[in-house]
């Protein structure tokens, strides 16, 4: 058994003794030759313990880095007990001519002992090994390594015939299972959306569009098939490029816009605190918009407060939506500057009650609008940040709701200029336009 006394220095010390006791009752030279599969192979457990050790090495997470130094260093044990096993098997090559003969590069050149090459000859190579220094793509490239080296354990099974082979074989492929159960935990705990690889965001559009590359149908029968590869949620099934217009002075069927590298750490932080903060003021709206509604004199205001107060409650759906897709905490955070523009307006209301109708809703319409601005202000904000984070459907939301204030502020404007030109009035007339209005 192999461990390192230190993880800071990487000092390896050997126990002579397995990890697994290896029995062979019955040896077999060809299927020796099968085991070296594991041994020197691209799915082996050398390559395994060389790929999980080397990425623990540049890895600057110290729990992750932890569990790739452990893991790494339980292969290196597996190597020893698939060593040890291939070598069982493969004895009998050092002596007899008929076993020598199953494999003669085993017997001659390695005088029938194990040797880092596979079951076909081939030399190991450290091209076997998948680091990018991206723990999350290392993460996922030893997912499928694990889940590679479990179906070679599973048909080595399928070709042995010596119980206690098998009883080692199988010992080795749940331990396969294990490691893969660790990693994707590991993945997952790392909260990362499971297609943001890197920090260049893909092309907008592109990315979501699926190209019919293989079209008519073929001789057995197959066909454009469909399924949630291709159909549902954000995809666009398009035509192969290849196939398109074929007009030069066409626009390109393919978009190539390019992408900026994704905002820095902290900024989808921002945009859910920021979110989080709009939902309470929002929420503060809808009970102070029926009081608004019911202070207003004028019919056509009052229904402006009624109809707002119905796109406020949708708004909360949307805002409800955003923090949904974020992942993020859907808790509204106390909007201090909303709860001072309510504060004000219900003061606004009060003193209203003694002034004549047109002046009091006048005042009305400031606070309003002094509501409105603030929103606009931080939807506005809050779709810019979700815009440099390509967060379409977020940007999609969130411009909805933004048209929804511009537009309220603009009707505010049309009745605060309607009700200047009835202050202006005299008294007879006024009565006639407030009918009117």
């Amino acid at each position: 058994m192999i461990f390192p006394l230190s993880k800071d220095s990487l000092m390896y010390h050997h126990v002579k003794k397995l990890m697994f006791t290896v029995r062979v009752d019955e040896p077999d030279v060809r299927f020796g030759n099968m085991l070296l599969e594991q041994f020197g192979g691209a799915n082996g457990e050398l390559a395994a313990a060389m790929q999980y050790s080397i990425q623990g090495l540049n890895c600057e997470d110290p729990e992750r880095k932890d569990l790739l130094m452990d893991i790494g260093t339980e292969e290196l044990s597996h190597l020893e007990v698939v060593g040890c096993l291939a070598r069982m098997h493969l004895k009998p090559s050092k002596f007899d001519r008929q076993a020598a003969e199953a494999d003669p590069l085993i017997a001659i050149a390695g005088g029938g002992g194990v040797n880092l090459f596979n079951s076909q000859g081939n030399p190991w190579t450290a091209d076997y090994l998948k680091i990018t220094g991206e723990l999350d793509v290392d993460l996922r490239s030893n997912i499928a390594a694990e889940a590679r080296a479990k179906i070679v354990y599973e048909r080595l099974i399928n070709f042995c015939d010596d119980s206690g082979t098998k009883d080692a074989l199988q010992f080795l492929m749940t331990r396969e299972i294990t490691h893969m159960k660790a990693f994707a935990a590991a993945l997952e705990s790392m909260k990362k959306p499971a297609f943001s690889i890197g920090r260049i965001a893909p092309t907008p559009g592109l990315v979501d569009q699926f190209f019919n590359d293989s079209t008519g149908a073929g001789d057995e029968g197959e066909i454009d098939a469909r399924g949630p590869w291709n159909e549902g949620s954000d995809w666009e099934f398009v035509d192969s490029p290849a196939m398109q217009s074929a007009d030069p002075a066409a626009p390109s069927p393919i978009r190539t816009e390019s992408s900026p590298p994704t905002a820095p750490d902290g900024i989808e932080e921002l945009l859910v605190d920021e979110l989080r903060d709009i939902l309470h003021a929002e929420k503060q709206l809808t009970k102070a918009l029926p009081k608004m509604a019911e202070a207003a004199r004028f019919d056509r205001l009052r229904e402006l407060f009624e109809v707002h107060l119905q796109e406020t409650e949708l708004q909360i759906e949307r805002l409800n939506e955003c923090l949904s897709l974020l992942g993020g905490n859907t808790r509204a955070k106390p909007c201090k500057g909303m709860m001072g523009l309510v504060e004000e307006g219900q003061e606004v209301m009060k003193e209203g009650e003694e002034k004549d109708d047109a002046a009091a809703d006048l005042a009305l319409i400031g606070a309003a609008q002094r509501v409105e601005h603030y929103e606009i202000s931080a939807y506005t904000t809050a779709k810019n940040l979700a815009q440099q984070l390509r967060h379409s459907a977020v940007v999609a939301l969130l411009s909805k709701s933004l048209g929804e204030e511009e537009n309220s502020d603009q009707l505010l404007n049309q009745v605060a200029r309607t009700l200047m030109s009835v202050a202006k009035m005299p008294a007879s007339i006024e009565r006639s336009a407030e009918e009117k209005v």
